[in-house]
């Protein structure tokens, strides 16, 4: 068979980049929990002074910078012979309020490797795997790389797109943050929203001590944590029940929008924020579908299958949830408020 070297050659040299951006995955982690991003956002400076900066080797940081440089990372300047980071690549790198978090993502993708035995299983077996047994640093990386999107978006921006929102928290809301996690997407709306009430729910116990002692560390006495699952909160007449990154991982998503429809107010609003993915398999073949398909492979899926739940995935699609929340859940008006490249910002009402 003739092969097509045009084609071939095509196909090598984008798996070669794939491959280097895998391999590159620990030394992510590295230049971040060594401080080597967060030095050389501070400017220009040659290998032997980072290391110095950072207690580290030099010979160790010099090929790591050369990774880095040849990744597009970190920028270099043959004439100086000094590294540093642009203003883009340190918001991304080294700002835990920037846009991007992209340390935090590469904690989810060290998640995956140490699950990867268990992965193995559930493909033979059908299992799944609990939120709460991933190796921790999967709940470190979640808190930081979602918080980087809440922090951009969530106060100017999601929480103004839902009709007449704004007005309630300013003037005093009860608030639900269903699947709070590490709670900062509740913490931020608790500083923002000061006359307002919130409670963050999540049914993994340790991520509720985190999320307090977050909250005591941010100052914000009108938040609190419980815990209690998507179908067991107590909580009745909240203005705002929010859901963010985590209804697609439920096991029983469905019973979770009915919960919600019983326990907001008749005038209240359910925000859905979900990963961005269009209804058909073919609207996901992207950058943003591949990573998404690839932490739901390994995470949410999982997660669903391990209660039996019909594991929606983190590419469900506005129709289907849709289906969930309004057929399923009871709730009559659903629109996409507003979006991001990264997700949906869905609206529910009774």
């Amino acid at each position: 068979m003739a092969i097509d070297e045009t084609t071939l050659n095509a196909f090598i040299g984008k798996a070669v980049g794939d491959l280097g951006a895998a391999m590159s995955a620990a030394l992510m982690l590295v230049g971040d929990r060594l401080g080597l991003y967060r030095e050389l956002a501070k400017g220009a400076v040659t290998s032997t002074d980072l290391a110095k900066r950072t207690g580290t080797d030099e010979r160790y940081v010099r090929e790591w910078l050369g990774n880095q440089g040849a990744g597009g990372y970190v920028e270099y300047d043959s004439a100086s012979d000094t590294w540093s980071l642009s203003e883009a690549q340190a918001l991304c790198l080294a700002d835990p309020a920037g846009p991007v978090d992209l340390p935090g993502a590469y904690n989810i993708v060290e998640a995956t490797f140490h699950a990867l035995d268990r992965t193995l299983e559930n493909f033979r077996s059908g299992a799944g795997l609990e939120w709460g047994e991933h190796h921790p640093c999967l709940f470190e990386g979640t808190e930081r790389f979602f918080r980087a999107g809440y922090h951009t978006n969530l106060i100017d921006a999601w929480l103004p797109a839902l009709d007449g929102v704004v007005d309630k928290l300013q003037r005093g809301a009860k608030v639900a943050d269903v699947g709070c996690g590490h709670g900062a997407s509740t913490i931020l709306m608790a500083a923002a929203f000061p006359q307002s009430e919130f409670v963050g729910y999540d049914y993994h116990g340790e991520s509720i001590r985190v999320a307090e002692e977050k909250a005591a560390a941010a100052g914000v006495a009108n938040a609190r944590f419980e815990e209690a699952d998507a179908v067991g909160y107590d909580g009745k007449g909240f203005d705002l029940i929010a859901f963010f990154d985590c209804l697609h991982d439920m096991a029983d998503p469905v019973s979770a929008a009915r919960h919600a429809r019983s326990a907001v107010a008749d005038d209240g609003v359910a925000m859905i924020v979900e990963p961005f993915a269009g209804d058909r398999v073919q609207d996901n073949m992207n950058p943003v579908g591949r990573v998404m398909y690839g932490a739901s492979t390994q995470i949410c899926v999982p997660v669903s299958l391990a209660r039996n739940g019909p594991a929606l995935g983190a590419q469900a699609g506005e129709a289907r949830l849709r289906d969930v929340v309004v057929d399923g859940g009871g709730f009559s008006r659903f629109r996409r408020a507003t979006e991001t490249p990264f997700n949906l910002v869905l609206e529910a009402r009774p």
